[in-house]
């Protein structure tokens, strides 16, 4: 591990030369990528795990609620929370991390959320109530939200414009494979070994990713990084906040993310209990989301050179305020039965492969220089109206799946404004 780390040494050698020849501007962002080539496969492997940390802590133990809240003794609900929990943890924990990476570098900071990933995840497996499982699953979040975090910081170190897009785009589509293998993994282990080998497991995962991190070279030069107290960070953040430009990014991924997070929540009971599709059904169609979000990443990554991720963005938000019509009109009225409530509930998901990857990109662009911050802003937002969405949705459920499809149409309508606003206000050259 030793001479790993000093054949890295002329990499951040040369990081450092280009970004002080370029004053740290989108042209060294550009050079860096050519002048490590052989390190891009491994460097977007290495990401992509710590990417899909949101995923695999809570894709994988899915199958296992049931039996947990049975050995446990307490109602499926209370273990729920654990779901719920995660998603707070993991919102605020990233305005932590943004702001410890600007000050320090990206890897450790990756390296200490690993290591509360690892402790979360043995808590986890150990834990002998339902309220202390919350309570380790909260420091588990802390922990694994400082990887999917800095990965995006991490990207726009090494990349600029149009190549950024590119290189996220790839790590959604890798990622979006957690998901798929996910339940299918969990469901496996809970019947040979129970499910507190499911959390062994992710321990596990968390160890040998901090293992690889010896592989993957620090992104952001001392030069590039903030000398300001972390006391100051709150201040930043607000600073950040007064951007118009920002804003709008935000709201573009934010209301989105809140239309997802509905139909996550509410496409259980819709297509299960309203429409009485079965168990083996639902994961059917719920995979045909995210295959159309690995679809539209593909797109994306090709595309985006040649029309501009801001465009990409406006037809996503575009697509999904009217896919979000049409469930809707589906949910209150029940036209098109279950077909009609399912194409245009999955081509909302699929919209994640053309907004979430260039509204992030077009937050960052502006802010080279606090990567970490504003991608911790970006993910704190989405996930915050994805909980916030979450919330609404089990307030107002009833026995249709019109109050999910409202979120939906909402959502969407948000989502395009917010798009619209940027269109008319193009970024000056």
């Amino acid at each position: 591990m030793i001479s790993r780390l000093r054949m890295l040494v002329p990499l951040q050698s040369r990081q450092s030369d280009l970004y002080s020849k370029s004053g740290g501007t989108a042209v060294a962002g550009a050079a860096l990528e050519q002048a490590a080539p052989r390190h891009r496969w491994h460097v977007l492997m290495i990401l992509s795990l710590l990417m899909g940390f949101a995923s695999i802590s809570t894709d994988v133990y899915l199958p296992a609620i049931p039996t947990m809240a049975r050995e446990l003794g307490v109602p499926v609900g209370t273990i729920e929370l654990t779901v719920s929990g995660y998603l707070v943890g993991f919102s605020l924990g990233q305005l932590i991390w943004g702001a410890v990476s600007d000050r320090y570098g990206r890897r450790l900071p990756v390296a200490l959320g690993l290591l509360l990933f690892v402790a979360g995840s043995v808590g986890c497996a150990m834990s002998g109530t339902a309220w202390v499982l919350i309570g380790w699953r909260l420091v588990q979040a802390m922990g694994a939200c400082a990887s999917v975090v800095l990965a995006r910081a991490m990207v726009r170190d090494l990349y600029a414009g149009h190549h950024a897009a590119r290189m996220l785009s790839t790590l959604m589509m890798v990622m979006a494979v957690a998901p798929l293998l996910g339940p299918m993994v969990g469901g496996q282990i809970l019947l040979a070994s129970g499910w507190r080998a499911i959390f062994w497991l992710l321990a596990v995962i968390g160890v040998l990713t901090l293992l690889a991190l010896a592989a993957l070279p620090e992104t952001l030069p001392p030069e590039r990084r903030h000398a300001l107290p972390l006391s100051q960070a709150w201040a930043g953040y607000r600073a950040l906040l007064r951007d118009p430009r920002l804003r709008a990014y935000m709201g573009v991924g934010g209301f989105y993310y809140a239309g997802m997070f509905a139909y996550i929540a509410g496409s259980p009971f819709a297509f299960i209990s309203y429409y009485h599709v079965s168990p083996q059904v639902y994961a059917l169609l719920f995979a045909g989301g995210i295959v159309g979000v690995m679809a539209a990443n593909l797109f994306n990554r090709r595309m985006v050179a040649r029309f501009g991720s801001d465009r990409i963005l406006q037809w996503g938000a575009m697509i999904a305020a009217g896919a979000g019509a049409a469930a809707a009109i589906a949910g209150a009225t029940g036209w098109g039965g279950l077909v009609g409530l399912a194409i245009p509930s999955l081509l909302v998901a699929s919209m994640a492969g053309f907004i979430v990857a260039n509204a992030i990109i077009g937050a960052l662009a502006d802010f080279p220089r606090q990567a970490g911050a504003v991608s911790a802003l970006v993910g704190a937002f989405q996930y915050g109206f994805g909980v916030l969405s979450s919330g609404i949705l089990g307030a107002l459920g009833d026995s249709s799946p019109w109050p999910m499809t409202c979120i939906m149409l909402l959502s969407g309508l948000a989502c395009l404004g917010c798009a619209l606003w940027l269109r008319a206000r193009p970024r000056l050259q």
